[in-house]
């Protein structure tokens, strides 16, 4: 029979053994109630091996191949055995609850707000950039646009003066931190696989909305992010899955009427935006990569 634990804490790793470690070592991998899972997909040289070794108290999965996103944290999912669990980014790093010297449990803030009300299936940490000043990434999202696709996440870019202190809900998790209860994952289902890179969390956040839960925004812990140092900020491969995903997520999720007036200004008006600017950078590759993502998501 397996260890039962009331964390899980799933991390994938591709090609990211500096940034797992880091993140490795801002973790109470002692803390007998936590589990921690490290998903190595597929990496180009066996990263595994050598987080095991190193972290003999972390289960290490390994995959043969890449399963993006979704599909490695599906694979966590599957192996762990916690009440709650913690999706992080393996480029992110933990601070400290804030108003505690010492949390009597790893995280417990973001526990005590799940069970502050059982409608609420997930919740999020306030996040800031590593770099820097530490600039807030998010702290909660705005509604997304029907037609356009467009919001914000809250705060974004601004100093953390204690501003957004305050817990709320949110339409949506972020990726790079989110802890959800194992009873709103069974009820609602797995990450959707189908996008492999990007967009997952928002359809994930409508999945587990539609299942009947609220999504929280929890700032009394705080998670720093790298942010894309797996696919970099300007790559083809972030362009391609980008301009990919969002016309699926439109498919996947907005009724008839929106969806086509969202195609129309997503595959016309945004994509003929970004393929000029790319253009007039002499970016080719991400010109392909644009052009790439639209004619897949047509082949789906």
């Amino acid at each position: 029979m397996r260890q039962k634990y009331e964390i899980s804490v799933i991390t994938i790793n591709y090609n990211g053994l500096k940034d797992t470690c880091e993140l490795m070592e801002t973790l109470p991998l002692e803390d007998p109630s936590l589990e921690v899972i490290v998903v190595d997909n597929a990496s180009r040289e066996d990263e595994a091996t050598v987080i095991e070794q190193r972290y003999p108290q972390v289960k290490v999965v390994r995959s043969q191949r890449n399963l993006g996103f979704a599909g490695g944290n599906n694979l966590g999912i599957k192996a762990a055995t916690g009440q709650y669990l913690f999706f992080l980014n393996n480029d992110t790093l933990i601070g400290k609850e804030k108003g505690k010297e010492k949390s009597e449990k790893f995280a417990s803030a973001l526990i005590e707000r799940l069970e502050s009300d059982a409608k609420i299936g997930a919740v999020c940490p306030k996040i800031r950039f590593s770099w820097g000043e530490h600039l807030i990434q998010y702290t909660g999202y705005t509604p997304l646009s029907p037609i356009t696709l467009r919001n914000r996440s809250i705060g974004f870019g601004e100093k953390d003066c204690g501003q957004y202190d305050q817990a709320h809900t949110t339409p949506y998790a972020h990726g790079a931190a989110m802890m959800v209860k194992r009873e709103a994952i069974e009820k609602a289902g797995l990450m959707p696989e189908c996008y492999f890179l990007y967009y997952e969390e928002l359809d994930w956040s409508l999945m587990l909305r539609r299942a009947g839960y609220d999504i929280w925004y929890e700032p009394a812990v705080t998670v720093f992010h790298k942010e894309s140092q797996t696919t970099g900020q300007q790559s083809p491969l972030r362009t391609y899955y980008i301009t990919r995903n969002r016309l699926l997520f439109v498919r996947r999720n907005q009724h008839r009427a929106t969806r086509y007036l969202s195609y129309l200004y997503l595959m016309f008006i945004v994509t003929g935006k970004d393929v000029a600017k790319y253009m007039s950078k002499n970016r080719w590759d991400m010109v392909r990569a644009t052009l790439r993502g639209v004619y897949h998501f047509l082949k789906l």
